[in-house]
């Protein structure tokens, strides 16, 4: 089955789903400084695919899914330094995200499972805090998979997993299998690598790219992306949505 785009539906379409077996899919990214050669967008770009991908595992498992239109702004102070970031309050983000569950769960819907591609530590909180927030007022299900943290990203890259990510391989890899023309690849081709885990970064207390040792708002070796590897990425965060909302929904699983 063709996977819908809710945006694209009309009413009396959305009308006649089986609503309360559909999960409703936001993709979660940030408008963000991406290195020399990827576009601000990147994240969304990665949380539309793993929306996607995710969507097409949901309804082979036998639910239902429709994909929300993207989230592109959100909190990201990390990169604020680098022109074309654009940043919101992270308790913006929460109430937002708890105003779409309220009405998601006024129309019957069965779960809204976020396809989150951002990881700036205070945008991964805002959407914590509307999974609990949405769970403390008994609203639909809010599933957040956070690929930052175990068991998620045991699936991801070893770049990945190494924290010298962001604008690195792991992304580089994706872009250019979703999205091959935003890519700046000459520019990406000549990229020295930057070994410095911006997460180990942020444990120590750095509070922006460029004290994390990212001067030009990348980390990782964007100069080794390939295709091959941005396909099997993608297959692995679609697998991990899936599999969030498979146990989320559980018998017994929910309160």
């Amino acid at each position: 089955m063709a996977i819908r785009d809710l945006a694209d539906m009309t009413w009396e379409e959305v009308r006649d789903l089986d609503r309360a077996r559909t999960i409703a899919i936001l993709p979660v990214g940030a408008v963000e400084a991406h290195g020399p050669h990827l576009p601000l967008a990147t994240d969304v770009v990665i949380a539309r695919a793993m929306a996607r991908a995710g969507a097409e595992r949901i309804e082979a498992r036998g639910l239902g899914a429709v994909l929300l239109p993207p989230l592109p702004y959100t909190a990201a102070p990390y990169a604020a330094g680098f022109e074309g970031t654009i940043s919101v309050r992270g308790e913006i983000v929460t109430s937002l995200l708890l105003d779409l569950a309220r009405e998601l769960t006024r129309q019957g819907y069965g779960a809204l499972a976020l396809a989150n591609a951002h990881l700036d530590p205070a945008h991964l909180d805002a959407l914590g805090e509307a999974e609990r927030r949405a769970r403390e007022e008994r609203l639909l299900p809010v599933i957040f998979p956070d690929v930052s943290k175990k068991p998620w990203a045991l699936r991801l890259t070893e770049e990945f997993q190494g924290g010298a990510c962001h604008a690195g391989r792991y992304e580089s890899s994706i872009v250019l299998a979703e999205r091959s023309d935003l890519v700046r690849d000459k520019i990406r081709k000549e990229l020295p690598p930057n070994p410095s885990s911006i997460s180990r970064a942020i444990r120590a207390g750095a509070k922006s790219f460029e004290e994390a040792e990212g001067k030009r708002a990348y980390f990782g070796w964007p100069a080794d992306a390939t295709v091959e590897e941005g396909r099997a990425s993608v297959d692995a965060l679609g697998a991990i949505l899936a599999d969030a909302v498979t146990s989320a929904l559980a018998p017994g699983k929910r309160a």
